[in-house]
């Protein structure tokens, strides 16, 4: 037996190009190991004399079961199996439903279905924006991609029956695939209502008219559910047929999303039906659901209040983060500050210093140089003579007021009066003229090197100091 097994995955792999040996034999146990029944289930075309064969055949009766018909629980947060309303009311079951690989590559496909609409998106503008630069080619500057296959599937299936039924007449069907049609619901925390529409079989116009498009059976879907409808003679419908194994038209079911690619049928109607008996029917879905749906919607408002809430501690943190790194820049930059004003403060204080210490310096070399200037002047000045016939007395006055005598010999040059002066430590200007008062003349350099006597001031003289400015 294992060897039967191995070979018929094999076999199944090679035929349908799936590399999964897991998926491949999940979908063969679907089919209760029928290979030619899995195979038509991935390759086979609805429109072709095998698929209407088939559909017919599933009109007249039931075909070979294609649903896991054990009953099980599902897993959380799916909503619990009522058991008394199994034992109640066989039509309302709790199953495990194997969606074909072409709806579950669907949801796989939502990845590259993002990726393609991004494209699609790029290219409608480079084609525009190009287009209007004169650079696209003609006839093709504003063509768009296609839609994806069960997208537009399910367009045409709400066009049709609007065409044939009217519109803004019965449920608000979705243009989506099966499997955002699924994903949808669960987002709305809602059921998934399908509807398969068979166009052939005498049934459904008096159905879809006197049932579907009835206004209170259509508002109650609309307002339960998502719904969901294909047409079997198109791909995704035929294979919905097949996996909800529907052997009888009118065919309309309830079903949610599971796990493992699966969904759980709730409910299906088969056979034609009034609306009261529609609405009883999915009332009385509604009804077992309601509890899971709400503690559903609880939960995941509790996990997006839980997001905010931890969105808004990590906002809050990255607040306080912020402050505290802005206080510490600030902190570090007043430090920086402080810093660069001592370091200023010590500069000037250095500059400062040197400064003092280059005044005292010069002070110091200045006042050197005035006692050796002083010195100088002394020796050349020689020693004082004593009185005598010859000798002039001069008096000389200090700005200060101070006042100095000393006699010359009349010979003498005036020079030897500034000489004397600059000898003695009562001035500090070096820029200075010797001035008489009566008559007022100034001894200035032009006179140094008159005697005392030929400038008039032998025997005696008086003289003051004037600073030079």
């Amino acid at each position: 037996m294992a060897e039967t097994v191995d070979d018929k995955v094999s076999y199944f792999q090679a035929v349908t190009g799936i590399s999964d040996p897991d998926l491949c034999t999940e979908i063969l146990a679907a089919h209760n190991w029928d290979l030619q029944v899995a195979v038509s289930s991935i390759t086979a075309n609805p429109s072709s004399p095998s698929a209407s064969a088939s559909t017919s055949s599933r009109e007249q009766g039931p075909s070979a079961p294609l649903v896991d018909a054990e009953f099980v629980a599902p897993p959380p947060p799916m909503p619990p199996a009522p058991q008394q309303l199994q034992q109640q009311q066989p039509g309302i079951a709790w199953k495990l439903v194997t969606l074909p690989f072409y709806v579950v590559s669907g949801g796989v496909g939502l990845v590259a279905g993002t990726f393609r609409l991004g494209a699609w998106v790029a290219g409608g503008v480079l084609s525009r924006s190009l287009s209007l630069l004169g650079l696209a080619g003609q006839g093709g500057g504003d063509r768009l991609l296609e839609l994806p296959p069960s997208a537009a599937e399910a367009a045409e299936f709400v066009a049709e029956f609007e065409r044939e039924f009217g519109a803004g007449r019965g449920p608000r069907f979705v243009a989506e695939g099966f499997a955002d049609a699924l994903q949808r619901a669960q987002r709305e925390f809602k059921l998934l209502f399908v509807y398969l529409h068979s166009p052939d079989h005498p049934d459904t116009p008096a159905f879809c008219g006197g049932c579907l498009c009835s206004e209170p059976v259509a508002a109650f879907i609309d307002e339960n559910f998502v719904a969901w409808g294909g047409s079997i003679r198109r791909t995704e419908g035929f294979k919905m047929s097949n996996s909800l194994n529907a052997s009888r038209f009118p065919f309309c079911a309830v079903v949610m999303a599971s796990t493992n690619q699966r969904i759980m049928l709730l409910q299906q109607v088969e056979g034609p039906k009034s609306p009261e008996e529609m609405i009883t029917i999915l009332q009385r879905v509604v009804e077992e659901c309601a509890t899971s749906l709400v503690a559903a919607r609880i939960e995941a408002e509790e996990r997006l209040n839980n997001q905010r809430l931890r969105e808004e501690q990590d906002a809050a943190y990255r607040a306080a983060l912020e402050a505290d790194q802005a206080r510490e820049r600030e902190r570090l930059e007043e430090l920086e500050r402080r810093e660069r004003e001592a370091a200023e403060a010590e500069r000037k204080r250095k500059e400062e210093e040197e400064a003092l210490a280059r005044a005292a310096q010069e002070a110091a070399e200045k006042e050197a140089a005035l006692a050796r200037r002083r010195q100088e002047k002394a020796m050349a000045l020689g020693a004082e003579p004593d009185k005598g016939p010859g000798i002039t007395r001069v008096l000389i006055r200090f700005p200060t007021g101070e006042r100095k005598e000393r006699r010359f010999h009349s010979s003498a040059p005036i020079s030897s009066l500034y000489d004397y002066v600059d000898s003695l430590d009562c001035l500090k200007a070096e820029m200075y003229s010797l001035v008489s008062n009566f008559p007022r003349v100034t001894y200035g350099p032009e006179k140094h090197s008159l005697t005392l006597e030929e400038a008039g001031l032998h025997p005696q003289a008086s003289l003051f100091i004037e600073i030079e400015q």
